[in-house]
């Protein structure tokens, strides 16, 4: 399928001090891939064996990439995710793991999946201490509702460490889109994918937390309205126009859901001073700024 006619250029952004770019928006396979659209679309990239297949001990780390790799049919990758912290493994030893697989040409770059701010300062510590590298990226939840990390808790590691960010769910599981204001449709990922996260979320329709999150939406209509764009275009351009972001991940079971995702790119320039006071203060979310004393 064609993309269509005055589709944006997409955008590239250096990815932390890296020196390497990546695309301002990404695509994602967490729900779109190995859940919610067929494996046609993309090679299976985690293998099934069930020992030592969880956790970041050196043999997992270096097993689990050269199978994936076998399986992507790739020589190497340009960045490999530590994905969520493992408290049962030394520090070093994962650093020291992912160094060798630099250091063997299968990736150039490693990082992190939902740490903590202290936990990647503890990687960059004894990087330091060995003369190796640390975690040049993490990858956080980043979206309107969600922000507390990226805005407040790593704010101290983007000039200390040189951190790059390439969120995800900038639209909260479509959330954010408004196509839930009125209910489930059937045809929506949540009317429809039978995967188990999908099966959690449904558990969550309808508690307080969802009716918050969707009297937040209904309110954040009028701003789009008012700048002629769609609420998913507003949602992902009020991510993308944090400098700190990187590269925002989306998902797509639809190539007109790409197409409308790069869109925002356009979206970021209608994002005033003016405009983005009148979400902070719709979201009621915004961090309180941490002031750092010596």
């Amino acid at each position: 399928m064609a993309p269509p006619e005055g589709l944006p250029k997409m955008e590239y952004r250096f990815l932390g001090r890296t020196g390497l770019q990546v695309s301002a928006i990404s695509l994602g396979g967490w729900l779109t891939y190995g859940g919610h659209v067929e494996n046609d679309l993309l090679g299976r990239a985690f293998g099934e064996n069930p020992i030592n297949n969880v956790g970041l001990s050196r043999k997992h780390i270096i097993e689990g990439v050269n199978a994936s790799l076998e399986r992507l049919d790739l020589a190497y990758v340009d960045l490999i995710y530590a994905h969520r912290p493992d408290r049962n493994t030394p520090m070093e030893e994962t650093v020291r793991a992912f160094n060798h697989i630099i250091d063997t040409g299968k990736a150039f770059y490693w990082g992190t999946s939902e740490w903590n701010a202290d936990e990647i300062a503890s990687a960059w510590r004894v990087a330091d201490r060995l003369g190796l590298i640390g975690p040049v990226m993490e990858q956080p939840l980043y979206n309107m509702i969600s922000r507390e990390k990226v805005e407040k808790e790593f704010e101290h590691l983007y000039d200390e460490i040189g951190l790059g960010l390439t969120t995800f769910s900038p639209l909260k599981i479509g959330i954010l889109t408004g196509k839930y204001n009125d209910g489930i449709p059937k045809d929506s990922r949540l009317g429809s994918s039978e995967d188990d996260f999908v099966k959690y979320m449904n558990k969550k329709v309808g508690d307080e937390t969802w009716k918050k999150d969707i009297e937040t939406v209904r309110k954040l209509k009028p701003v789009a309205d008012k700048l002629e764009i769609s609420q998913a275009n507003l949602a992902l351009a009020w991510v993308l126009q944090n400098k700190r972001v990187n590269s925002a991940i989306t998902g797509a079971s639809k190539p007109e859901q790409i197409y409308e995702s790069v869109k925002a790119l356009v979206a970021v320039e209608k994002l005033t001073p003016e405009i983005l006071k009148e979400i902070d203060d719709i979201l009621g979310n915004k961090p309180a700024v941490m002031v750092r004393r010596f």
